[in-house]
């Protein structure tokens, strides 16, 4: 007999209820729908709504039932339709017919909004940690190379000489982002739901703030048709998630070109690499090939979600039991690619010397020459114009700027003197762009002291931060 089926003459088609069901997938919000009904009746009897001798059984029964799935010794059922019903029919089992006051002033529709609240609420928390574990990753990975000086790209074709560190920094800020969001959506998700009941509230004189502080929420909903249908901070997780995976796919995608023989700048750690089944001299990058792989699935899961949600009128639906899983598979899926990311920065090797033969070749000093024409007062566009020609020059004979005399650069055009080889240096190159966000030493050196900064206060919220 459903727990709901007074209203009904007839048992459910089984073929409806394997349809419908959701305990397949929103099992895993057991530990949240416990913790969510150990406050509700609790508060129930401080209420005055129930005696403390029943709130005292239920609390214990729950309890069991608790102690009973972390055993393994628990097996949900399809008849029972999601992980509410289940654990209000397990309850019933334990402590008798008692257990079905549980249910008094809430409906699923505002457990259910709870479990997710506490569910995605913990995961933000986690993917905050993960973010910065990740972040300090890169900051000593750039720390430790902060010398190191390879060419950077624009169209993937040499451009000018940066430093590795500054080039993971710009990482470091990306995710840094990501982290800001999650906290930013963090307050949306710390707003309770319960005590909405289905639609309208709930007539028994229950106390939202007593649940609300045990189990660590900052606000309240102020409206019960809100509170049961708003989806708005599933959706936010999601779209942060999603550009989580599409930072990590960007670097996953670098660390797969410079691995590669062509690049040749780092070298993954055995443990994060695969090798052929036919080919025995491959070494093959799997991990970053999949999360690159991955980014769209849970790209997807936030398309989902807002199409589901689309014109759906107020207040609960049976659509929005989609939620649900796109969101936990989101969360396996960034949960590994974090977990594999920042081991995976932390084991890598880095080929300076390789990165500066690439930086020297490909005319990425080319702009400095044409700035160093300009600090001798020439135009610009006519600098411009005259280092394009040396190029063509250089290109036409396998040369490189470096390589070019005195006399041809007094050819080229006469306001050039022999400081010019200092200049066109690599390291002279990167140390010139010193103003504002550049890749000079001391400006890099400077960032990763903020960055340090950042991350120890991120780590701060994370220990703060309810869950």
């Amino acid at each position: 007999m459903k727990l709901w089926g007074g209203r009904f003459t007839k048992p459910t088609n089984q073929l409806v209820e394997e349809y419908t069901a959701s305990i397949s997938f929103d099992q895993r919000l057991v530990e949240e729908d416990i913790r969510g009904s150990l406050a509700h009746v609790r508060m129930l009897g401080e209420s005055g709504i129930l005696p403390a001798e029943e709130v005292e059984a239920i609390a214990k029964g729950l309890e069991k039932i608790r102690d009973k799935v972390r055993a393994g010794d628990v097996e949900f059922s399809v008849a029972h339709e999601d992980i509410h019903m289940n654990i209000e029919k397990l309850l019933i089992e334990e402590v008798g017919p008692v257990g079905g006051k549980l249910h008094t002033g809430r409906s699923r529709n505002d457990q259910v909004a709870l479990d997710m609240h506490l569910y995605v609420r913990a995961r933000t928390v986690d993917f905050v940690k993960g973010l910065t574990d990740l972040r300090q990753a890169l900051t000593a990975k750039a720390e430790k190379h902060i010398d190191a000086i390879l060419p950077g790209y624009t169209h993937l074709q040499r451009a000018q000489p940066v430093r590795f560190a500054h080039h993971l920094l710009a990482y470091v800020d990306m995710f840094g982002r990501d982290v800001e969001r999650l906290m930013d959506s963090y307050k949306r998700v710390n707003t309770m739901p319960l005590g909405a009941g289905a639609i309208a509230g709930t007539t028994f004189p229950i106390q939202r703030e007593q649940v609300a502080e045990e189990l660590g929420f900052d606000r309240l909903y102020d409206n019960s048709m809100d509170a049961v249908s708003d989806r708005d901070y599933l959706v936010e997780f999601l779209s942060a998630a999603s550009l989580i995976m599409v930072h990590l796919s960007r670097l996953s995608e670098e660390l797969i070109l410079w691995s590669s023989e062509e690049f040749g700048y780092v070298e993954l750690d055995d443990a994060f690499c695969t090798g052929s089944s036919m080919m025995p001299q491959k070494k093959n990058p799997d991990v970053p090939e999949l999360i690159r792989g991955k980014t769209g699935r849970v790209m997807g899961h936030w398309v989902s979600l807002m199409t589901t949600l689309k014109a759906l009128p107020l207040t609960y639906n049976k659509d929005m039991q989609e939620d649900k899983e796109g969101v936990f598979d989101t969360v396996d899926t960034l949960t590994g690619a974090l977990a594999l990311t920042a081991p995976m920065i932390e084991g890598m090797t880095v080929k300076e010397e390789r990165m500066r033969q690439n930086a020297e070749k490909g005319f990425t000093n080319a702009t400095d020459l044409a700035d160093y024409l300009v600090t001798k007062g020439v135009p610009f566009r006519e600098a411009h114009e005259v280092v394009g020609r040396l190029v063509l020059h250089c290109l036409s004979r396998g040369q490189s700027l470096l390589d070019l005399t005195l006399e041809q650069y007094r050819e080229a055009h006469p306001a050039i003197q022999g400081d010019v080889f200092d200049r066109l240096q690599v390291e002279n190159v990167t140390d010139a762009r010193s103003a504002g966000c550049g890749t000079a030493r001391v400006r890099v050196e400077a960032t990763i002291l903020k960055k340090k900064d950042d991350i120890d206060k991120a780590y701060h919220w994370i220990q703060t931060a309810q869950i």
